[in-house]
């Protein structure tokens, strides 16, 4: 079964995180949150907009002092396109996430991952660790990587970042790839998931969709309805 999950990118502001977050009560259960530094890719969002993991609401949460807005309502997937995702990603397995995203182009890559293991049992024994890999990486790169998670994101876009990019279909074929190497591992699409795409998607492997624009542009409950009937339809 695929299952669909809504990509919120924070912003500027912790303030606009909880808004976008809270616009989807009760419409999904799955919320992928995308955190750019400005350095991995040349959008910035919240917290690095304002202090980095200095920002007061982030220090908050990982001082266990709040948790990530409505978190008893969601679970939270942390897609970090940051340049120092080792760091990083310690920071938000800390503050609850279930699952963390790391790109395989971000320096010391392997490093972050190997980092997320011994965190898995200290503080969360169900955070789930993605491999997610650009269209122009050669998928052979997975290679070494792939025991150290238990997913693969391909991502749909041209360019990470940036929400409302038209989907490049390069990625069907990607996928079906993927899916051949690694027919263990769950496979999400991230980047211009649309209806249409949708169905090319699954059909190739694809068991995770990551919508963000289709979703919101016009009524998010409909949207998701829609995008759950096309997933029951396959």
């Amino acid at each position: 079964m695929t299952e669909v999950i809504a990509s919120v990118l924070p912003f500027t502001t912790y303030e606009e995180l909880k808004n976008k977050i809270g616009s989807l009560r009760g419409v999904v259960s799955t919320i992928q949150i995308d955190f750019c530094d400005g350095i991995f890719v040349p959008s910035k969002t919240w917290p690095f907009t304002s202090g980095g993991f200095d920002d007061f609401d982030f220090q908050k949460i990982i001082n266990e002092e709040q948790g990530l807005p409505f978190w008893d309502e969601f679970d939270f997937e942390i897609d970090l396109m940051v340049n120092d995702s080792q760091k990083d990603s310690q920071e938000w397995v800390r503050a609850g996430a279930s699952r963390i995203v790391i790109h395989i182009e971000s320096p010391d890559d392997r490093k972050a991952l190997e980092a997320l293991q011994p965190l898995r049992d200290t503080y969360a024994t169900a955070v789930e660790v993605v491999l997610a890999i650009d269209l122009a990486t050669p998928i052979e790169r997975l290679e070494s990587l792939v025991p150290l998670g238990s997913a693969i994101q391909c991502m749909g876009i041209a360019h990470d970042g940036f929400q409302g990019q038209p989907f490049d279909k390069r990625a069907y074929e990607r996928v079906a790839e993927i899916k051949k190497l690694y027919p263990e591992h769950a496979i999400s699409v991230d980047g211009g998931v649309n209806f249409e795409d949708a169905k090319k998607l699954i059909d190739a492997g694809a068991t995770r969709l990551i919508v963000g624009s289709a979703l919101f542009e016009g009524d998010a409950r409909e949207n998701y309805n829609k995008f759950e009937s096309i997933v029951n339809s396959r």
